[in-house]
């Protein structure tokens, strides 16, 4: 069969993406090419907020129109929570957020038989993580490993939890099987995704922590270098920096999940952390990482949240120096206690605020940028340019070099400029 697979949200459902696919085509199964219309279209949605849940449906929707007569195929946190306005739309086979590979024995039977398929569990009867395989559909450079599913937070504004389900852990044995795989397949850099990473091994019976996880993984990396997915702050302590930094194999690349630089919508947020541990972390990392990169995620117009509120998260925007900050206007999502606060504002005070934080963010981005001219970065080069090659530096810095035929190496790169957001400069080695 010919399929079409489209992803949207994090990086756990870009990993998952990558794992039906990958049993796709060893199933016999190609990707459509353009001008075909395929048999099966799969979109795995996202339900992160209500505009991602929109942003599904018109993604469901389009694609359907574009491939008549296709399977439409479904799965994710938006199938999860919504699985009657999938079908309404016309999703034949609707799987919720477990279950992958049965996910793609139902899309393959629909197509071959006509046969519709629906599996809506209850997340958090889920005890054991479903141990999908790691890596990457096209190419040889970087992969993905989901070393943990679920989280136990509750955010007053967050649907993930209820979605997703309970904490569960891949155990360390598998992590550093798979990171072998990997290593021998002749990828250079692993990323260790998950829901909630920083409460990784809590479920596990010998309780080993994510510090333990990527110590273990290091040790077996050979020539990849680690990068960390999405952190809670609370998992950054001297313990924590000390040794990932002494096994010299860890992105210099930290992405914090901030979403308020104010104490108070912080505590109304139901975050486990004030401003100041969130500083005292960023400062950790830059002593135990000189020169990282610190990235994050902030929501602008929570319930509630004054004018000084704001101005209070615009200046902490400037403290911390983020490299970069993915700002979200507040979306409200049914089923959240942040939905039924007072004092809502209004869509155009919530635009206006996330403008302005992330313009402050687009300085400090832009002077984060100009410090690396003139240093030396490791770079994995993923893909030709014009007449040159760009990759990623250690710091997650796009960087454009003349020289070609570098896809797939690492190389040190003497940083000379900046040109429209990326680095330049030529190989140091």
């Amino acid at each position: 069969m010919k399929y079409l697979i489209a992803t949207l949200g994090c990086k756990v459902n870009q990993f998952e993406t990558q794992a039906m696919e990958e049993r796709l085509q060893r199933d016999g199964h190609v990707p459509v090419i353009p001008g075909e219309t395929a048999d099966a279209v799969i979109i795995n949605t996202c339900a992160v907020t209500a505009e991602s849940g929109r942003k599904s449906r018109q993604m469901i929707r389009r694609l359907q129109d574009e491939n008549p007569g296709a399977v439409v195929a479904v799965c994710g946190c938006y199938a999860q929570l919504s699985p009657e306005e999938n079908a309404e739309i016309g999703a034949k086979v609707i799987f919720g957020s477990g279950d992958r590979m049965a996910f793609v024995e139902a899309v393959e039977r629909a197509v071959e038989t006509g046969e519709a398929a629906r599996r809506i569990d209850r997340p958090f009867s889920r005890k054991q993580i479903e141990l999908l395989p790691a890596g990457a559909v096209s190419g040889r450079t970087r992969a993905m490993l989901k070393i943990q599913d679920g989280c136990r937070n509750f955010c007053t504004y967050c649907i993930i939890p209820y979605v997703r389900g309970s904490l569960r852990s891949m155990p360390i044995a598998d992590a550093v099987a798979e990171t072998r795989r990997l290593r021998d397949e002749g990828f250079r850099e692993l990323v260790l995704t998950g829901i909630e990473v920083a409460s990784y091994g809590l479920d596990l019976p010998d309780h080993p922590t994510l510090t333990d996880l990527v110590e273990a993984v290091a040790a077996e990396a050979g020539g990849m270098r680690l990068r960390l997915g999405s952190l809670e702050p609370t998992v950054i302590t001297e313990d924590f920096c000390r040794r990932l930094a002494a096994t010299g194999k860890l992105c210099r690349h930290f992405h914090l999940s901030l979403q308020s630089g104010c104490d108070r919508t912080l505590k109304a947020m139901n975050r486990k952390y004030d401003t100041a541990f969130f500083y005292r972390t960023a400062e950790l990392l830059r002593e135990y990482f000189p020169g990282c990169a610190l990235t994050g995620d902030l929501i602008a117009g929570f319930p509630g949240e004054t004018e000084e509120d704001h101005l209070e998260t615009l200046d902490f925007i400037r403290r911390c120096a983020f490299a970069e900050l993915h700002v979200f206007p507040y979306s409200r999502r049914p089923g959240t206690p942040a939905d039924k606060l007072p004092d809502q504002l209004t869509q155009a005070v919530k635009s206006r605020r996330a403008h302005e934080a992330k313009a402050v963010s687009e300085e400090t981005g832009k002077a984060f940028l100009e410090a690396s001219v003139g240093r030396t970065l490791p770079v994995l080069f993923e893909s030709p340019e014009g007449e040159g090659s760009i990759g990623h530096s250690d710091t997650y810095l796009y960087v454009r070099v003349p020289e070609t035929g570098l896809r797939g190496q690492m190389r040190e790169v003497r940083i000379s400029g900046v040109e429209d957001g990326v680095l330049t400069g030529a190989l140091a080695d």
